[in-house]
Parts: structure tokens; C-alpha cells; sequence
């Protein structure tokens, strides 16, 4: 009997541990879930208060997950939008097929624009995800079109002010040449010395609206007009020619090593390409020393023509060189050196290589020189 009592306590006693740990995993069981739903929220806390546009579309390209700018974006109902495949969403106020011609591309996008129609603008950009079975893309959409606005009025303003100073400076110009070539009357050696840095002023003033005008034509997309086949050897001999007193004075060692084999002739605007190549050799003979050499080459690579320009000069910081073909930037080791300079050539240079459908990149150690590079398609 007592040998029964004993089972019987024993059973008891692991029923109530079997109760205890079901109760434990049950109760660890729900704080992951208050866990999760907590996460949940906070998740959604700040997708709904997320000022840009996401979505999230699953493998089948059905939208997810919205956030509340969408709405306004799109400007339709969550009802049309949620569940739907994104390439099947229309609006009735706005045309969603540049959105959808740019999703259609397998990579990911990093800050595309689009322009959806007449002054709406979006930047775009893409992540894909792979969780195993869970695959899909997230979409995250920004309306930029205030900020083009911005830009389009700075860039007016620009244009209007560099057109109403390059009239009277032009006037000057003129004004004073006739000066110095004693039209009006015969000057003495001190005069002609000081009218001769007033030229010299005035004509770095026109450069630099001549730059500023150039911008404005670049970010109004009219920079290129008269594009036609020619052989780029021309223009690098005539730019070489051109800056024969800079290079004299400079007394820098200039080499133009032309291809041994005739290369094909490119479709290019010979204005443009022109101001672009010496940009290049200007910068090689600003910033390379006395007794320094630059040397120009091309050659024909597949499908491309690449033009090279090497010099010894005093190199780029390598923490500059990601902003180099920015606006306005300058080295700060070549301010030191070069204190007149606006810091739009490379910026003007490498949209003149993009709007032919070229490349443009450099390498350069401080100190030791750098080397500029760029290629142009000969097959359009």
C-alpha cells in the first residue's frame, strides 16, 4: 500500500513539473509574441510616419505593404493600390508608366529620377530580399519636384545675371583694347602696366561667366547642337597649339603621342569636345610644375576612342577625389597653389563626355601627378 502512495506522489509531483514547464514555455511563448507585436508596431510606427513613398511587393510583384504617402503620391485609394500587382495600378491623375518602365529592370536602382508627367518628379530607388521562401523588392519613392523647381529657378536667375554682366564686360574689353593699342591717343609705359592687369582682370571676369552660362545650357539640357563624324586628332592638335605661350611660359614639357594606326572618327560637337580637352590641359598646366611634363595620348579600345592626359603635377588628395567633378570644388592643395580658378571646368567637362555618351575618370597620388582619362563610342 505504501509502495502504491509513493507511485502515486511520484506521478503527482511529475505532472505538476510537465504543468510547470508548459506554463513556462506559455508564458515564453507570449512574451515573444508581445515582443514581436511590439516590434510590429514600432515598425509600422514608422513606415506610417515615413515622409517618403515605401512599398514593399512580394516575388509576384504584389504590393505588401504601403505606407500612407503612397496615397498621395499615387493619388489613389490604399483599396487600389494594396494587394495589387504594381505593374496593373493606373491613376487617373497621374501617368505611372515611367515608375513602371524603370521596375522593370532586374538591378537595383539607387536615386533614379523619373519624370511622371510636366513638373512631377520622383526619385527612385530600389532594394531586393531574399528570406528564403520571402522574396520580393522594396521600393522607396521621394518627390523631388519642388526641389527641381528650386534648381530650375536658381538655374534661370543664373543664366539672366551671367548674360547681364557679360554685355558691359564685353564693353570693357573692348574699351580698353583700344586703349592699349593707343586708338586714342598714345599712353605712357605705367598706364599701359596697369590697364594691361585691367585687361587681364576682365578677361578672367568673362571666363567665369562664360563657365556660369555653360552650366546653365548643361542643366537646361541644351548644350550640345551641332554634333557631326570627325577625327578627335584635330581638335587635340589645335588645343595643344592654342596654349603654346601658356606652355612656353610654363616651361612645362608638352607630348602629343598620336596613334600609330589612323582610329576611327567619332560623332562629336567639335565646339564642346574642344573646350573639354582643354579644360584637361589647362588644369595639367596650372598645377604642374616648372621643368614638369604633360603627355596627351589616344587609343582605340572595342568600341571606344580613350583619350589620356598624364602630367607630374601635385595630384589629388585622396580624400577628394569622390568630389572632384563636383560644382564649385577646388583641391584644397591646389587653392594653395593657384588662388583664381571657379571650379566649373571638370564639372563642364565631365557633362560634355556624358552628353556624348562617354566616360570620364582620373588617377592621381599627391604629390606625384595625375592622369585624366576619357572615352568616347565610335559605334552609336
Amino acid at each position: 500500500m505504501e509502495t502504491i502512495n509513493q507511485e502515486i506522489e511520484k506521478r503527482e509531483d511529475e505532472l505538476r513539473k510537465i504543468r510547470l514547464a508548459f506554463l513556462n514555455i506559455l508564458e515564453d511563448t507570449q512574451e515573444a509574441k508581445n515582443l514581436a507585436v511590439e516590434e510590429r508596431n514600432k515598425t509600422m510606427a514608422v513606415i506610417n510616419n515615413f515622409t517618403d513613398g515605401l512599398l514593399v511587393i512580394d516575388k509576384e510583384n504584389k504590393v505588401e505593404l504601403m505606407s500612407p504617402a503612397i496615397k498621395n503620391l499615387f493619388k489613389e485609394k490604399e483599396d487600389n493600390i494594396l494587394g495589387k500587382n504594381i505593374f496593373k495600378i493606373n491613376s487617373k491623375k497621374i501617368d505611372l508608366k515611367p515608375l513602371k518602365e524603370i521596375l522593370k529592370q532586374k538591378k537595383e536602382i539607387f536615386r533614379k529620377e523619373a519624370e511622371l508627367e510636366n513638373g512631377i518628379f520622383w526619385e527612385i530607388s530600389t532594394s531586393r530580399f531574399d528570406f528564403g521562401e520571402k522574396k520580393g523588392m522594396l521600393i522607396v519613392l521621394h518627390d523631388v519636384s519642388r526641389d527641381r523647381l528650386v534648381e530650375k529657378m536658381k538655374t534661370e536667375f543664373v543664366s539672366i545675371a551671367a548674360h547681364q554682366l557679360r554685355t558691359p564686360l564685353s564693353a570693357i574689353k573692348w574699351s580698353l583694347k583700344m586703349i592699349l593699342d593707343g586708338d586714342v591717343g598714345n599712353i605712357n609705359k605705367d598706364q599701359k602696366e596697369l590697364l594691361e592687369k585691367t585687361y587681364s582682370s576682365n578677361e578672367r571676369m568673362i571666363g567665369l561667366i562664360n563657365d556660369l552660362l555653360n552650366v546653365t545650357r548643361i542643366e537646361e539640357g541644351r548644350f550640345l547642337y551641332k554634333p557631326e563624324k570627325m577625327q578627335i586628332e584635330g581638335i587635340i592638335v589645335n588645343v595643344v597649339q592654342e596654349c603654346e605661350e601658356i606652355i612656353k611660359m610654363k616651361k612645362v614639357n608638352v607630348k602629343f603621342e598620336k596613334s600609330k594606326k589612323m582610329l576611327p572618327p567619332v560623332i562629336i560637337d567639335e565646339e564642346k569636345m574642344s573646350l573639354a580637352v582643354q579644360n584637361l590641359l589647362d588644369n595639367s598646366l596650372k598645377y604642374t610644375p616648372e621643368k614638369g611634363s604633360i603627355v596627351i595620348s589616344l587609343e582605340q579600345k572595342k568600341d571606344d576612342i580613350v583619350f589620356k592626359i598624364k602630367d607630374t603635377g601635385v595630384g589629388i588628395p585622396v580624400d577628394q577625389h569622390e568630389r572632384i567633378f563636383i560644382k564649385f570644388f577646388r583641391g584644397s592643395n591646389v587653392i594653395k597653389l593657384e588662388t583664381e580658378g571657379s571650379g566649373l571646368g571638370l564639372y563642364t567637362t565631365k557633362n560634355i563626355i556624358e552628353s556624348h555618351q562617354g566616360k570620364i575618370w582620373f588617377e592621381s597620388e599627391e604629390g606625384k601627378g595625375t592622369t585624366f582619362y576619357f572615352s568616347i563610342p565610335y559605334k552609336v
